[in-house]
């Protein structure tokens, strides 16, 4: 994979005050403003949680928060997934979603993975083998879906 960001994977503890404030600033900038959604972001699993920042020249353009199983689902997730605005168009969010499929894997070992999807982009986490695995549901006024994706030795 030619990357285009610069990756960074640490626990909450392991952040510094300057990258948590652009986790949590990029966070609300586009769940929170850019999405319309009113709802608290900080849930008390971040501390629990790894944090999967990509950079470009020192700036937060991608992120992700590897959450261990038995917090949010049975199995490991990726959750709060977002791209900045300013790195949109530049398959940012494929890097993304490999780096952090990467990561659930070297923390965790190969295993099933489940996420909490927005509706709009199963097609999306389809392209990297998740399927959707729960009815549609609203959570914050967004459709969503669960989607699960299996561990396939051999990849």
């Amino acid at each position: 994979m030619n990357l285009k960001l610069k990756w960074s994977l640490k626990t909450f503890d392991e952040l510094t005050n300057h990258e948590l404030y652009e986790i949590l600033r990029l966070r609300n900038e586009v769940f929170v403003l850019e999405q319309n959604c009113v709802f608290l972001d900080q849930d008390n699993k971040d501390q629990q949680c790894y944090h999967l920042s990509g950079t470009d020249h020192g700036k937060l353009m991608a992120y992700t928060r590897i959450v261990p199983a038995k917090l949010s689902y049975e199995y490991p997730s990726i959750g709060r997934v977002v791209v900045s605005p300013l790195g949109r168009g530049k398959m940012y969010g494929v890097e993304l979603m490999n780096k952090s499929i990467e990561a659930v894997e070297e923390l965790y070992g190969r295993q099933t993975i489940r996420i909490g999807a927005q509706l709009y982009l199963k097609k999306f986490y389809e392209s990297f083998g998740f399927q959707q695995s729960s009815e549609i549901y609203d959570e914050d006024g967004i459709d969503h879906i669960e989607m699960t994706r299996e561990s396939v030795f051999g990849e």
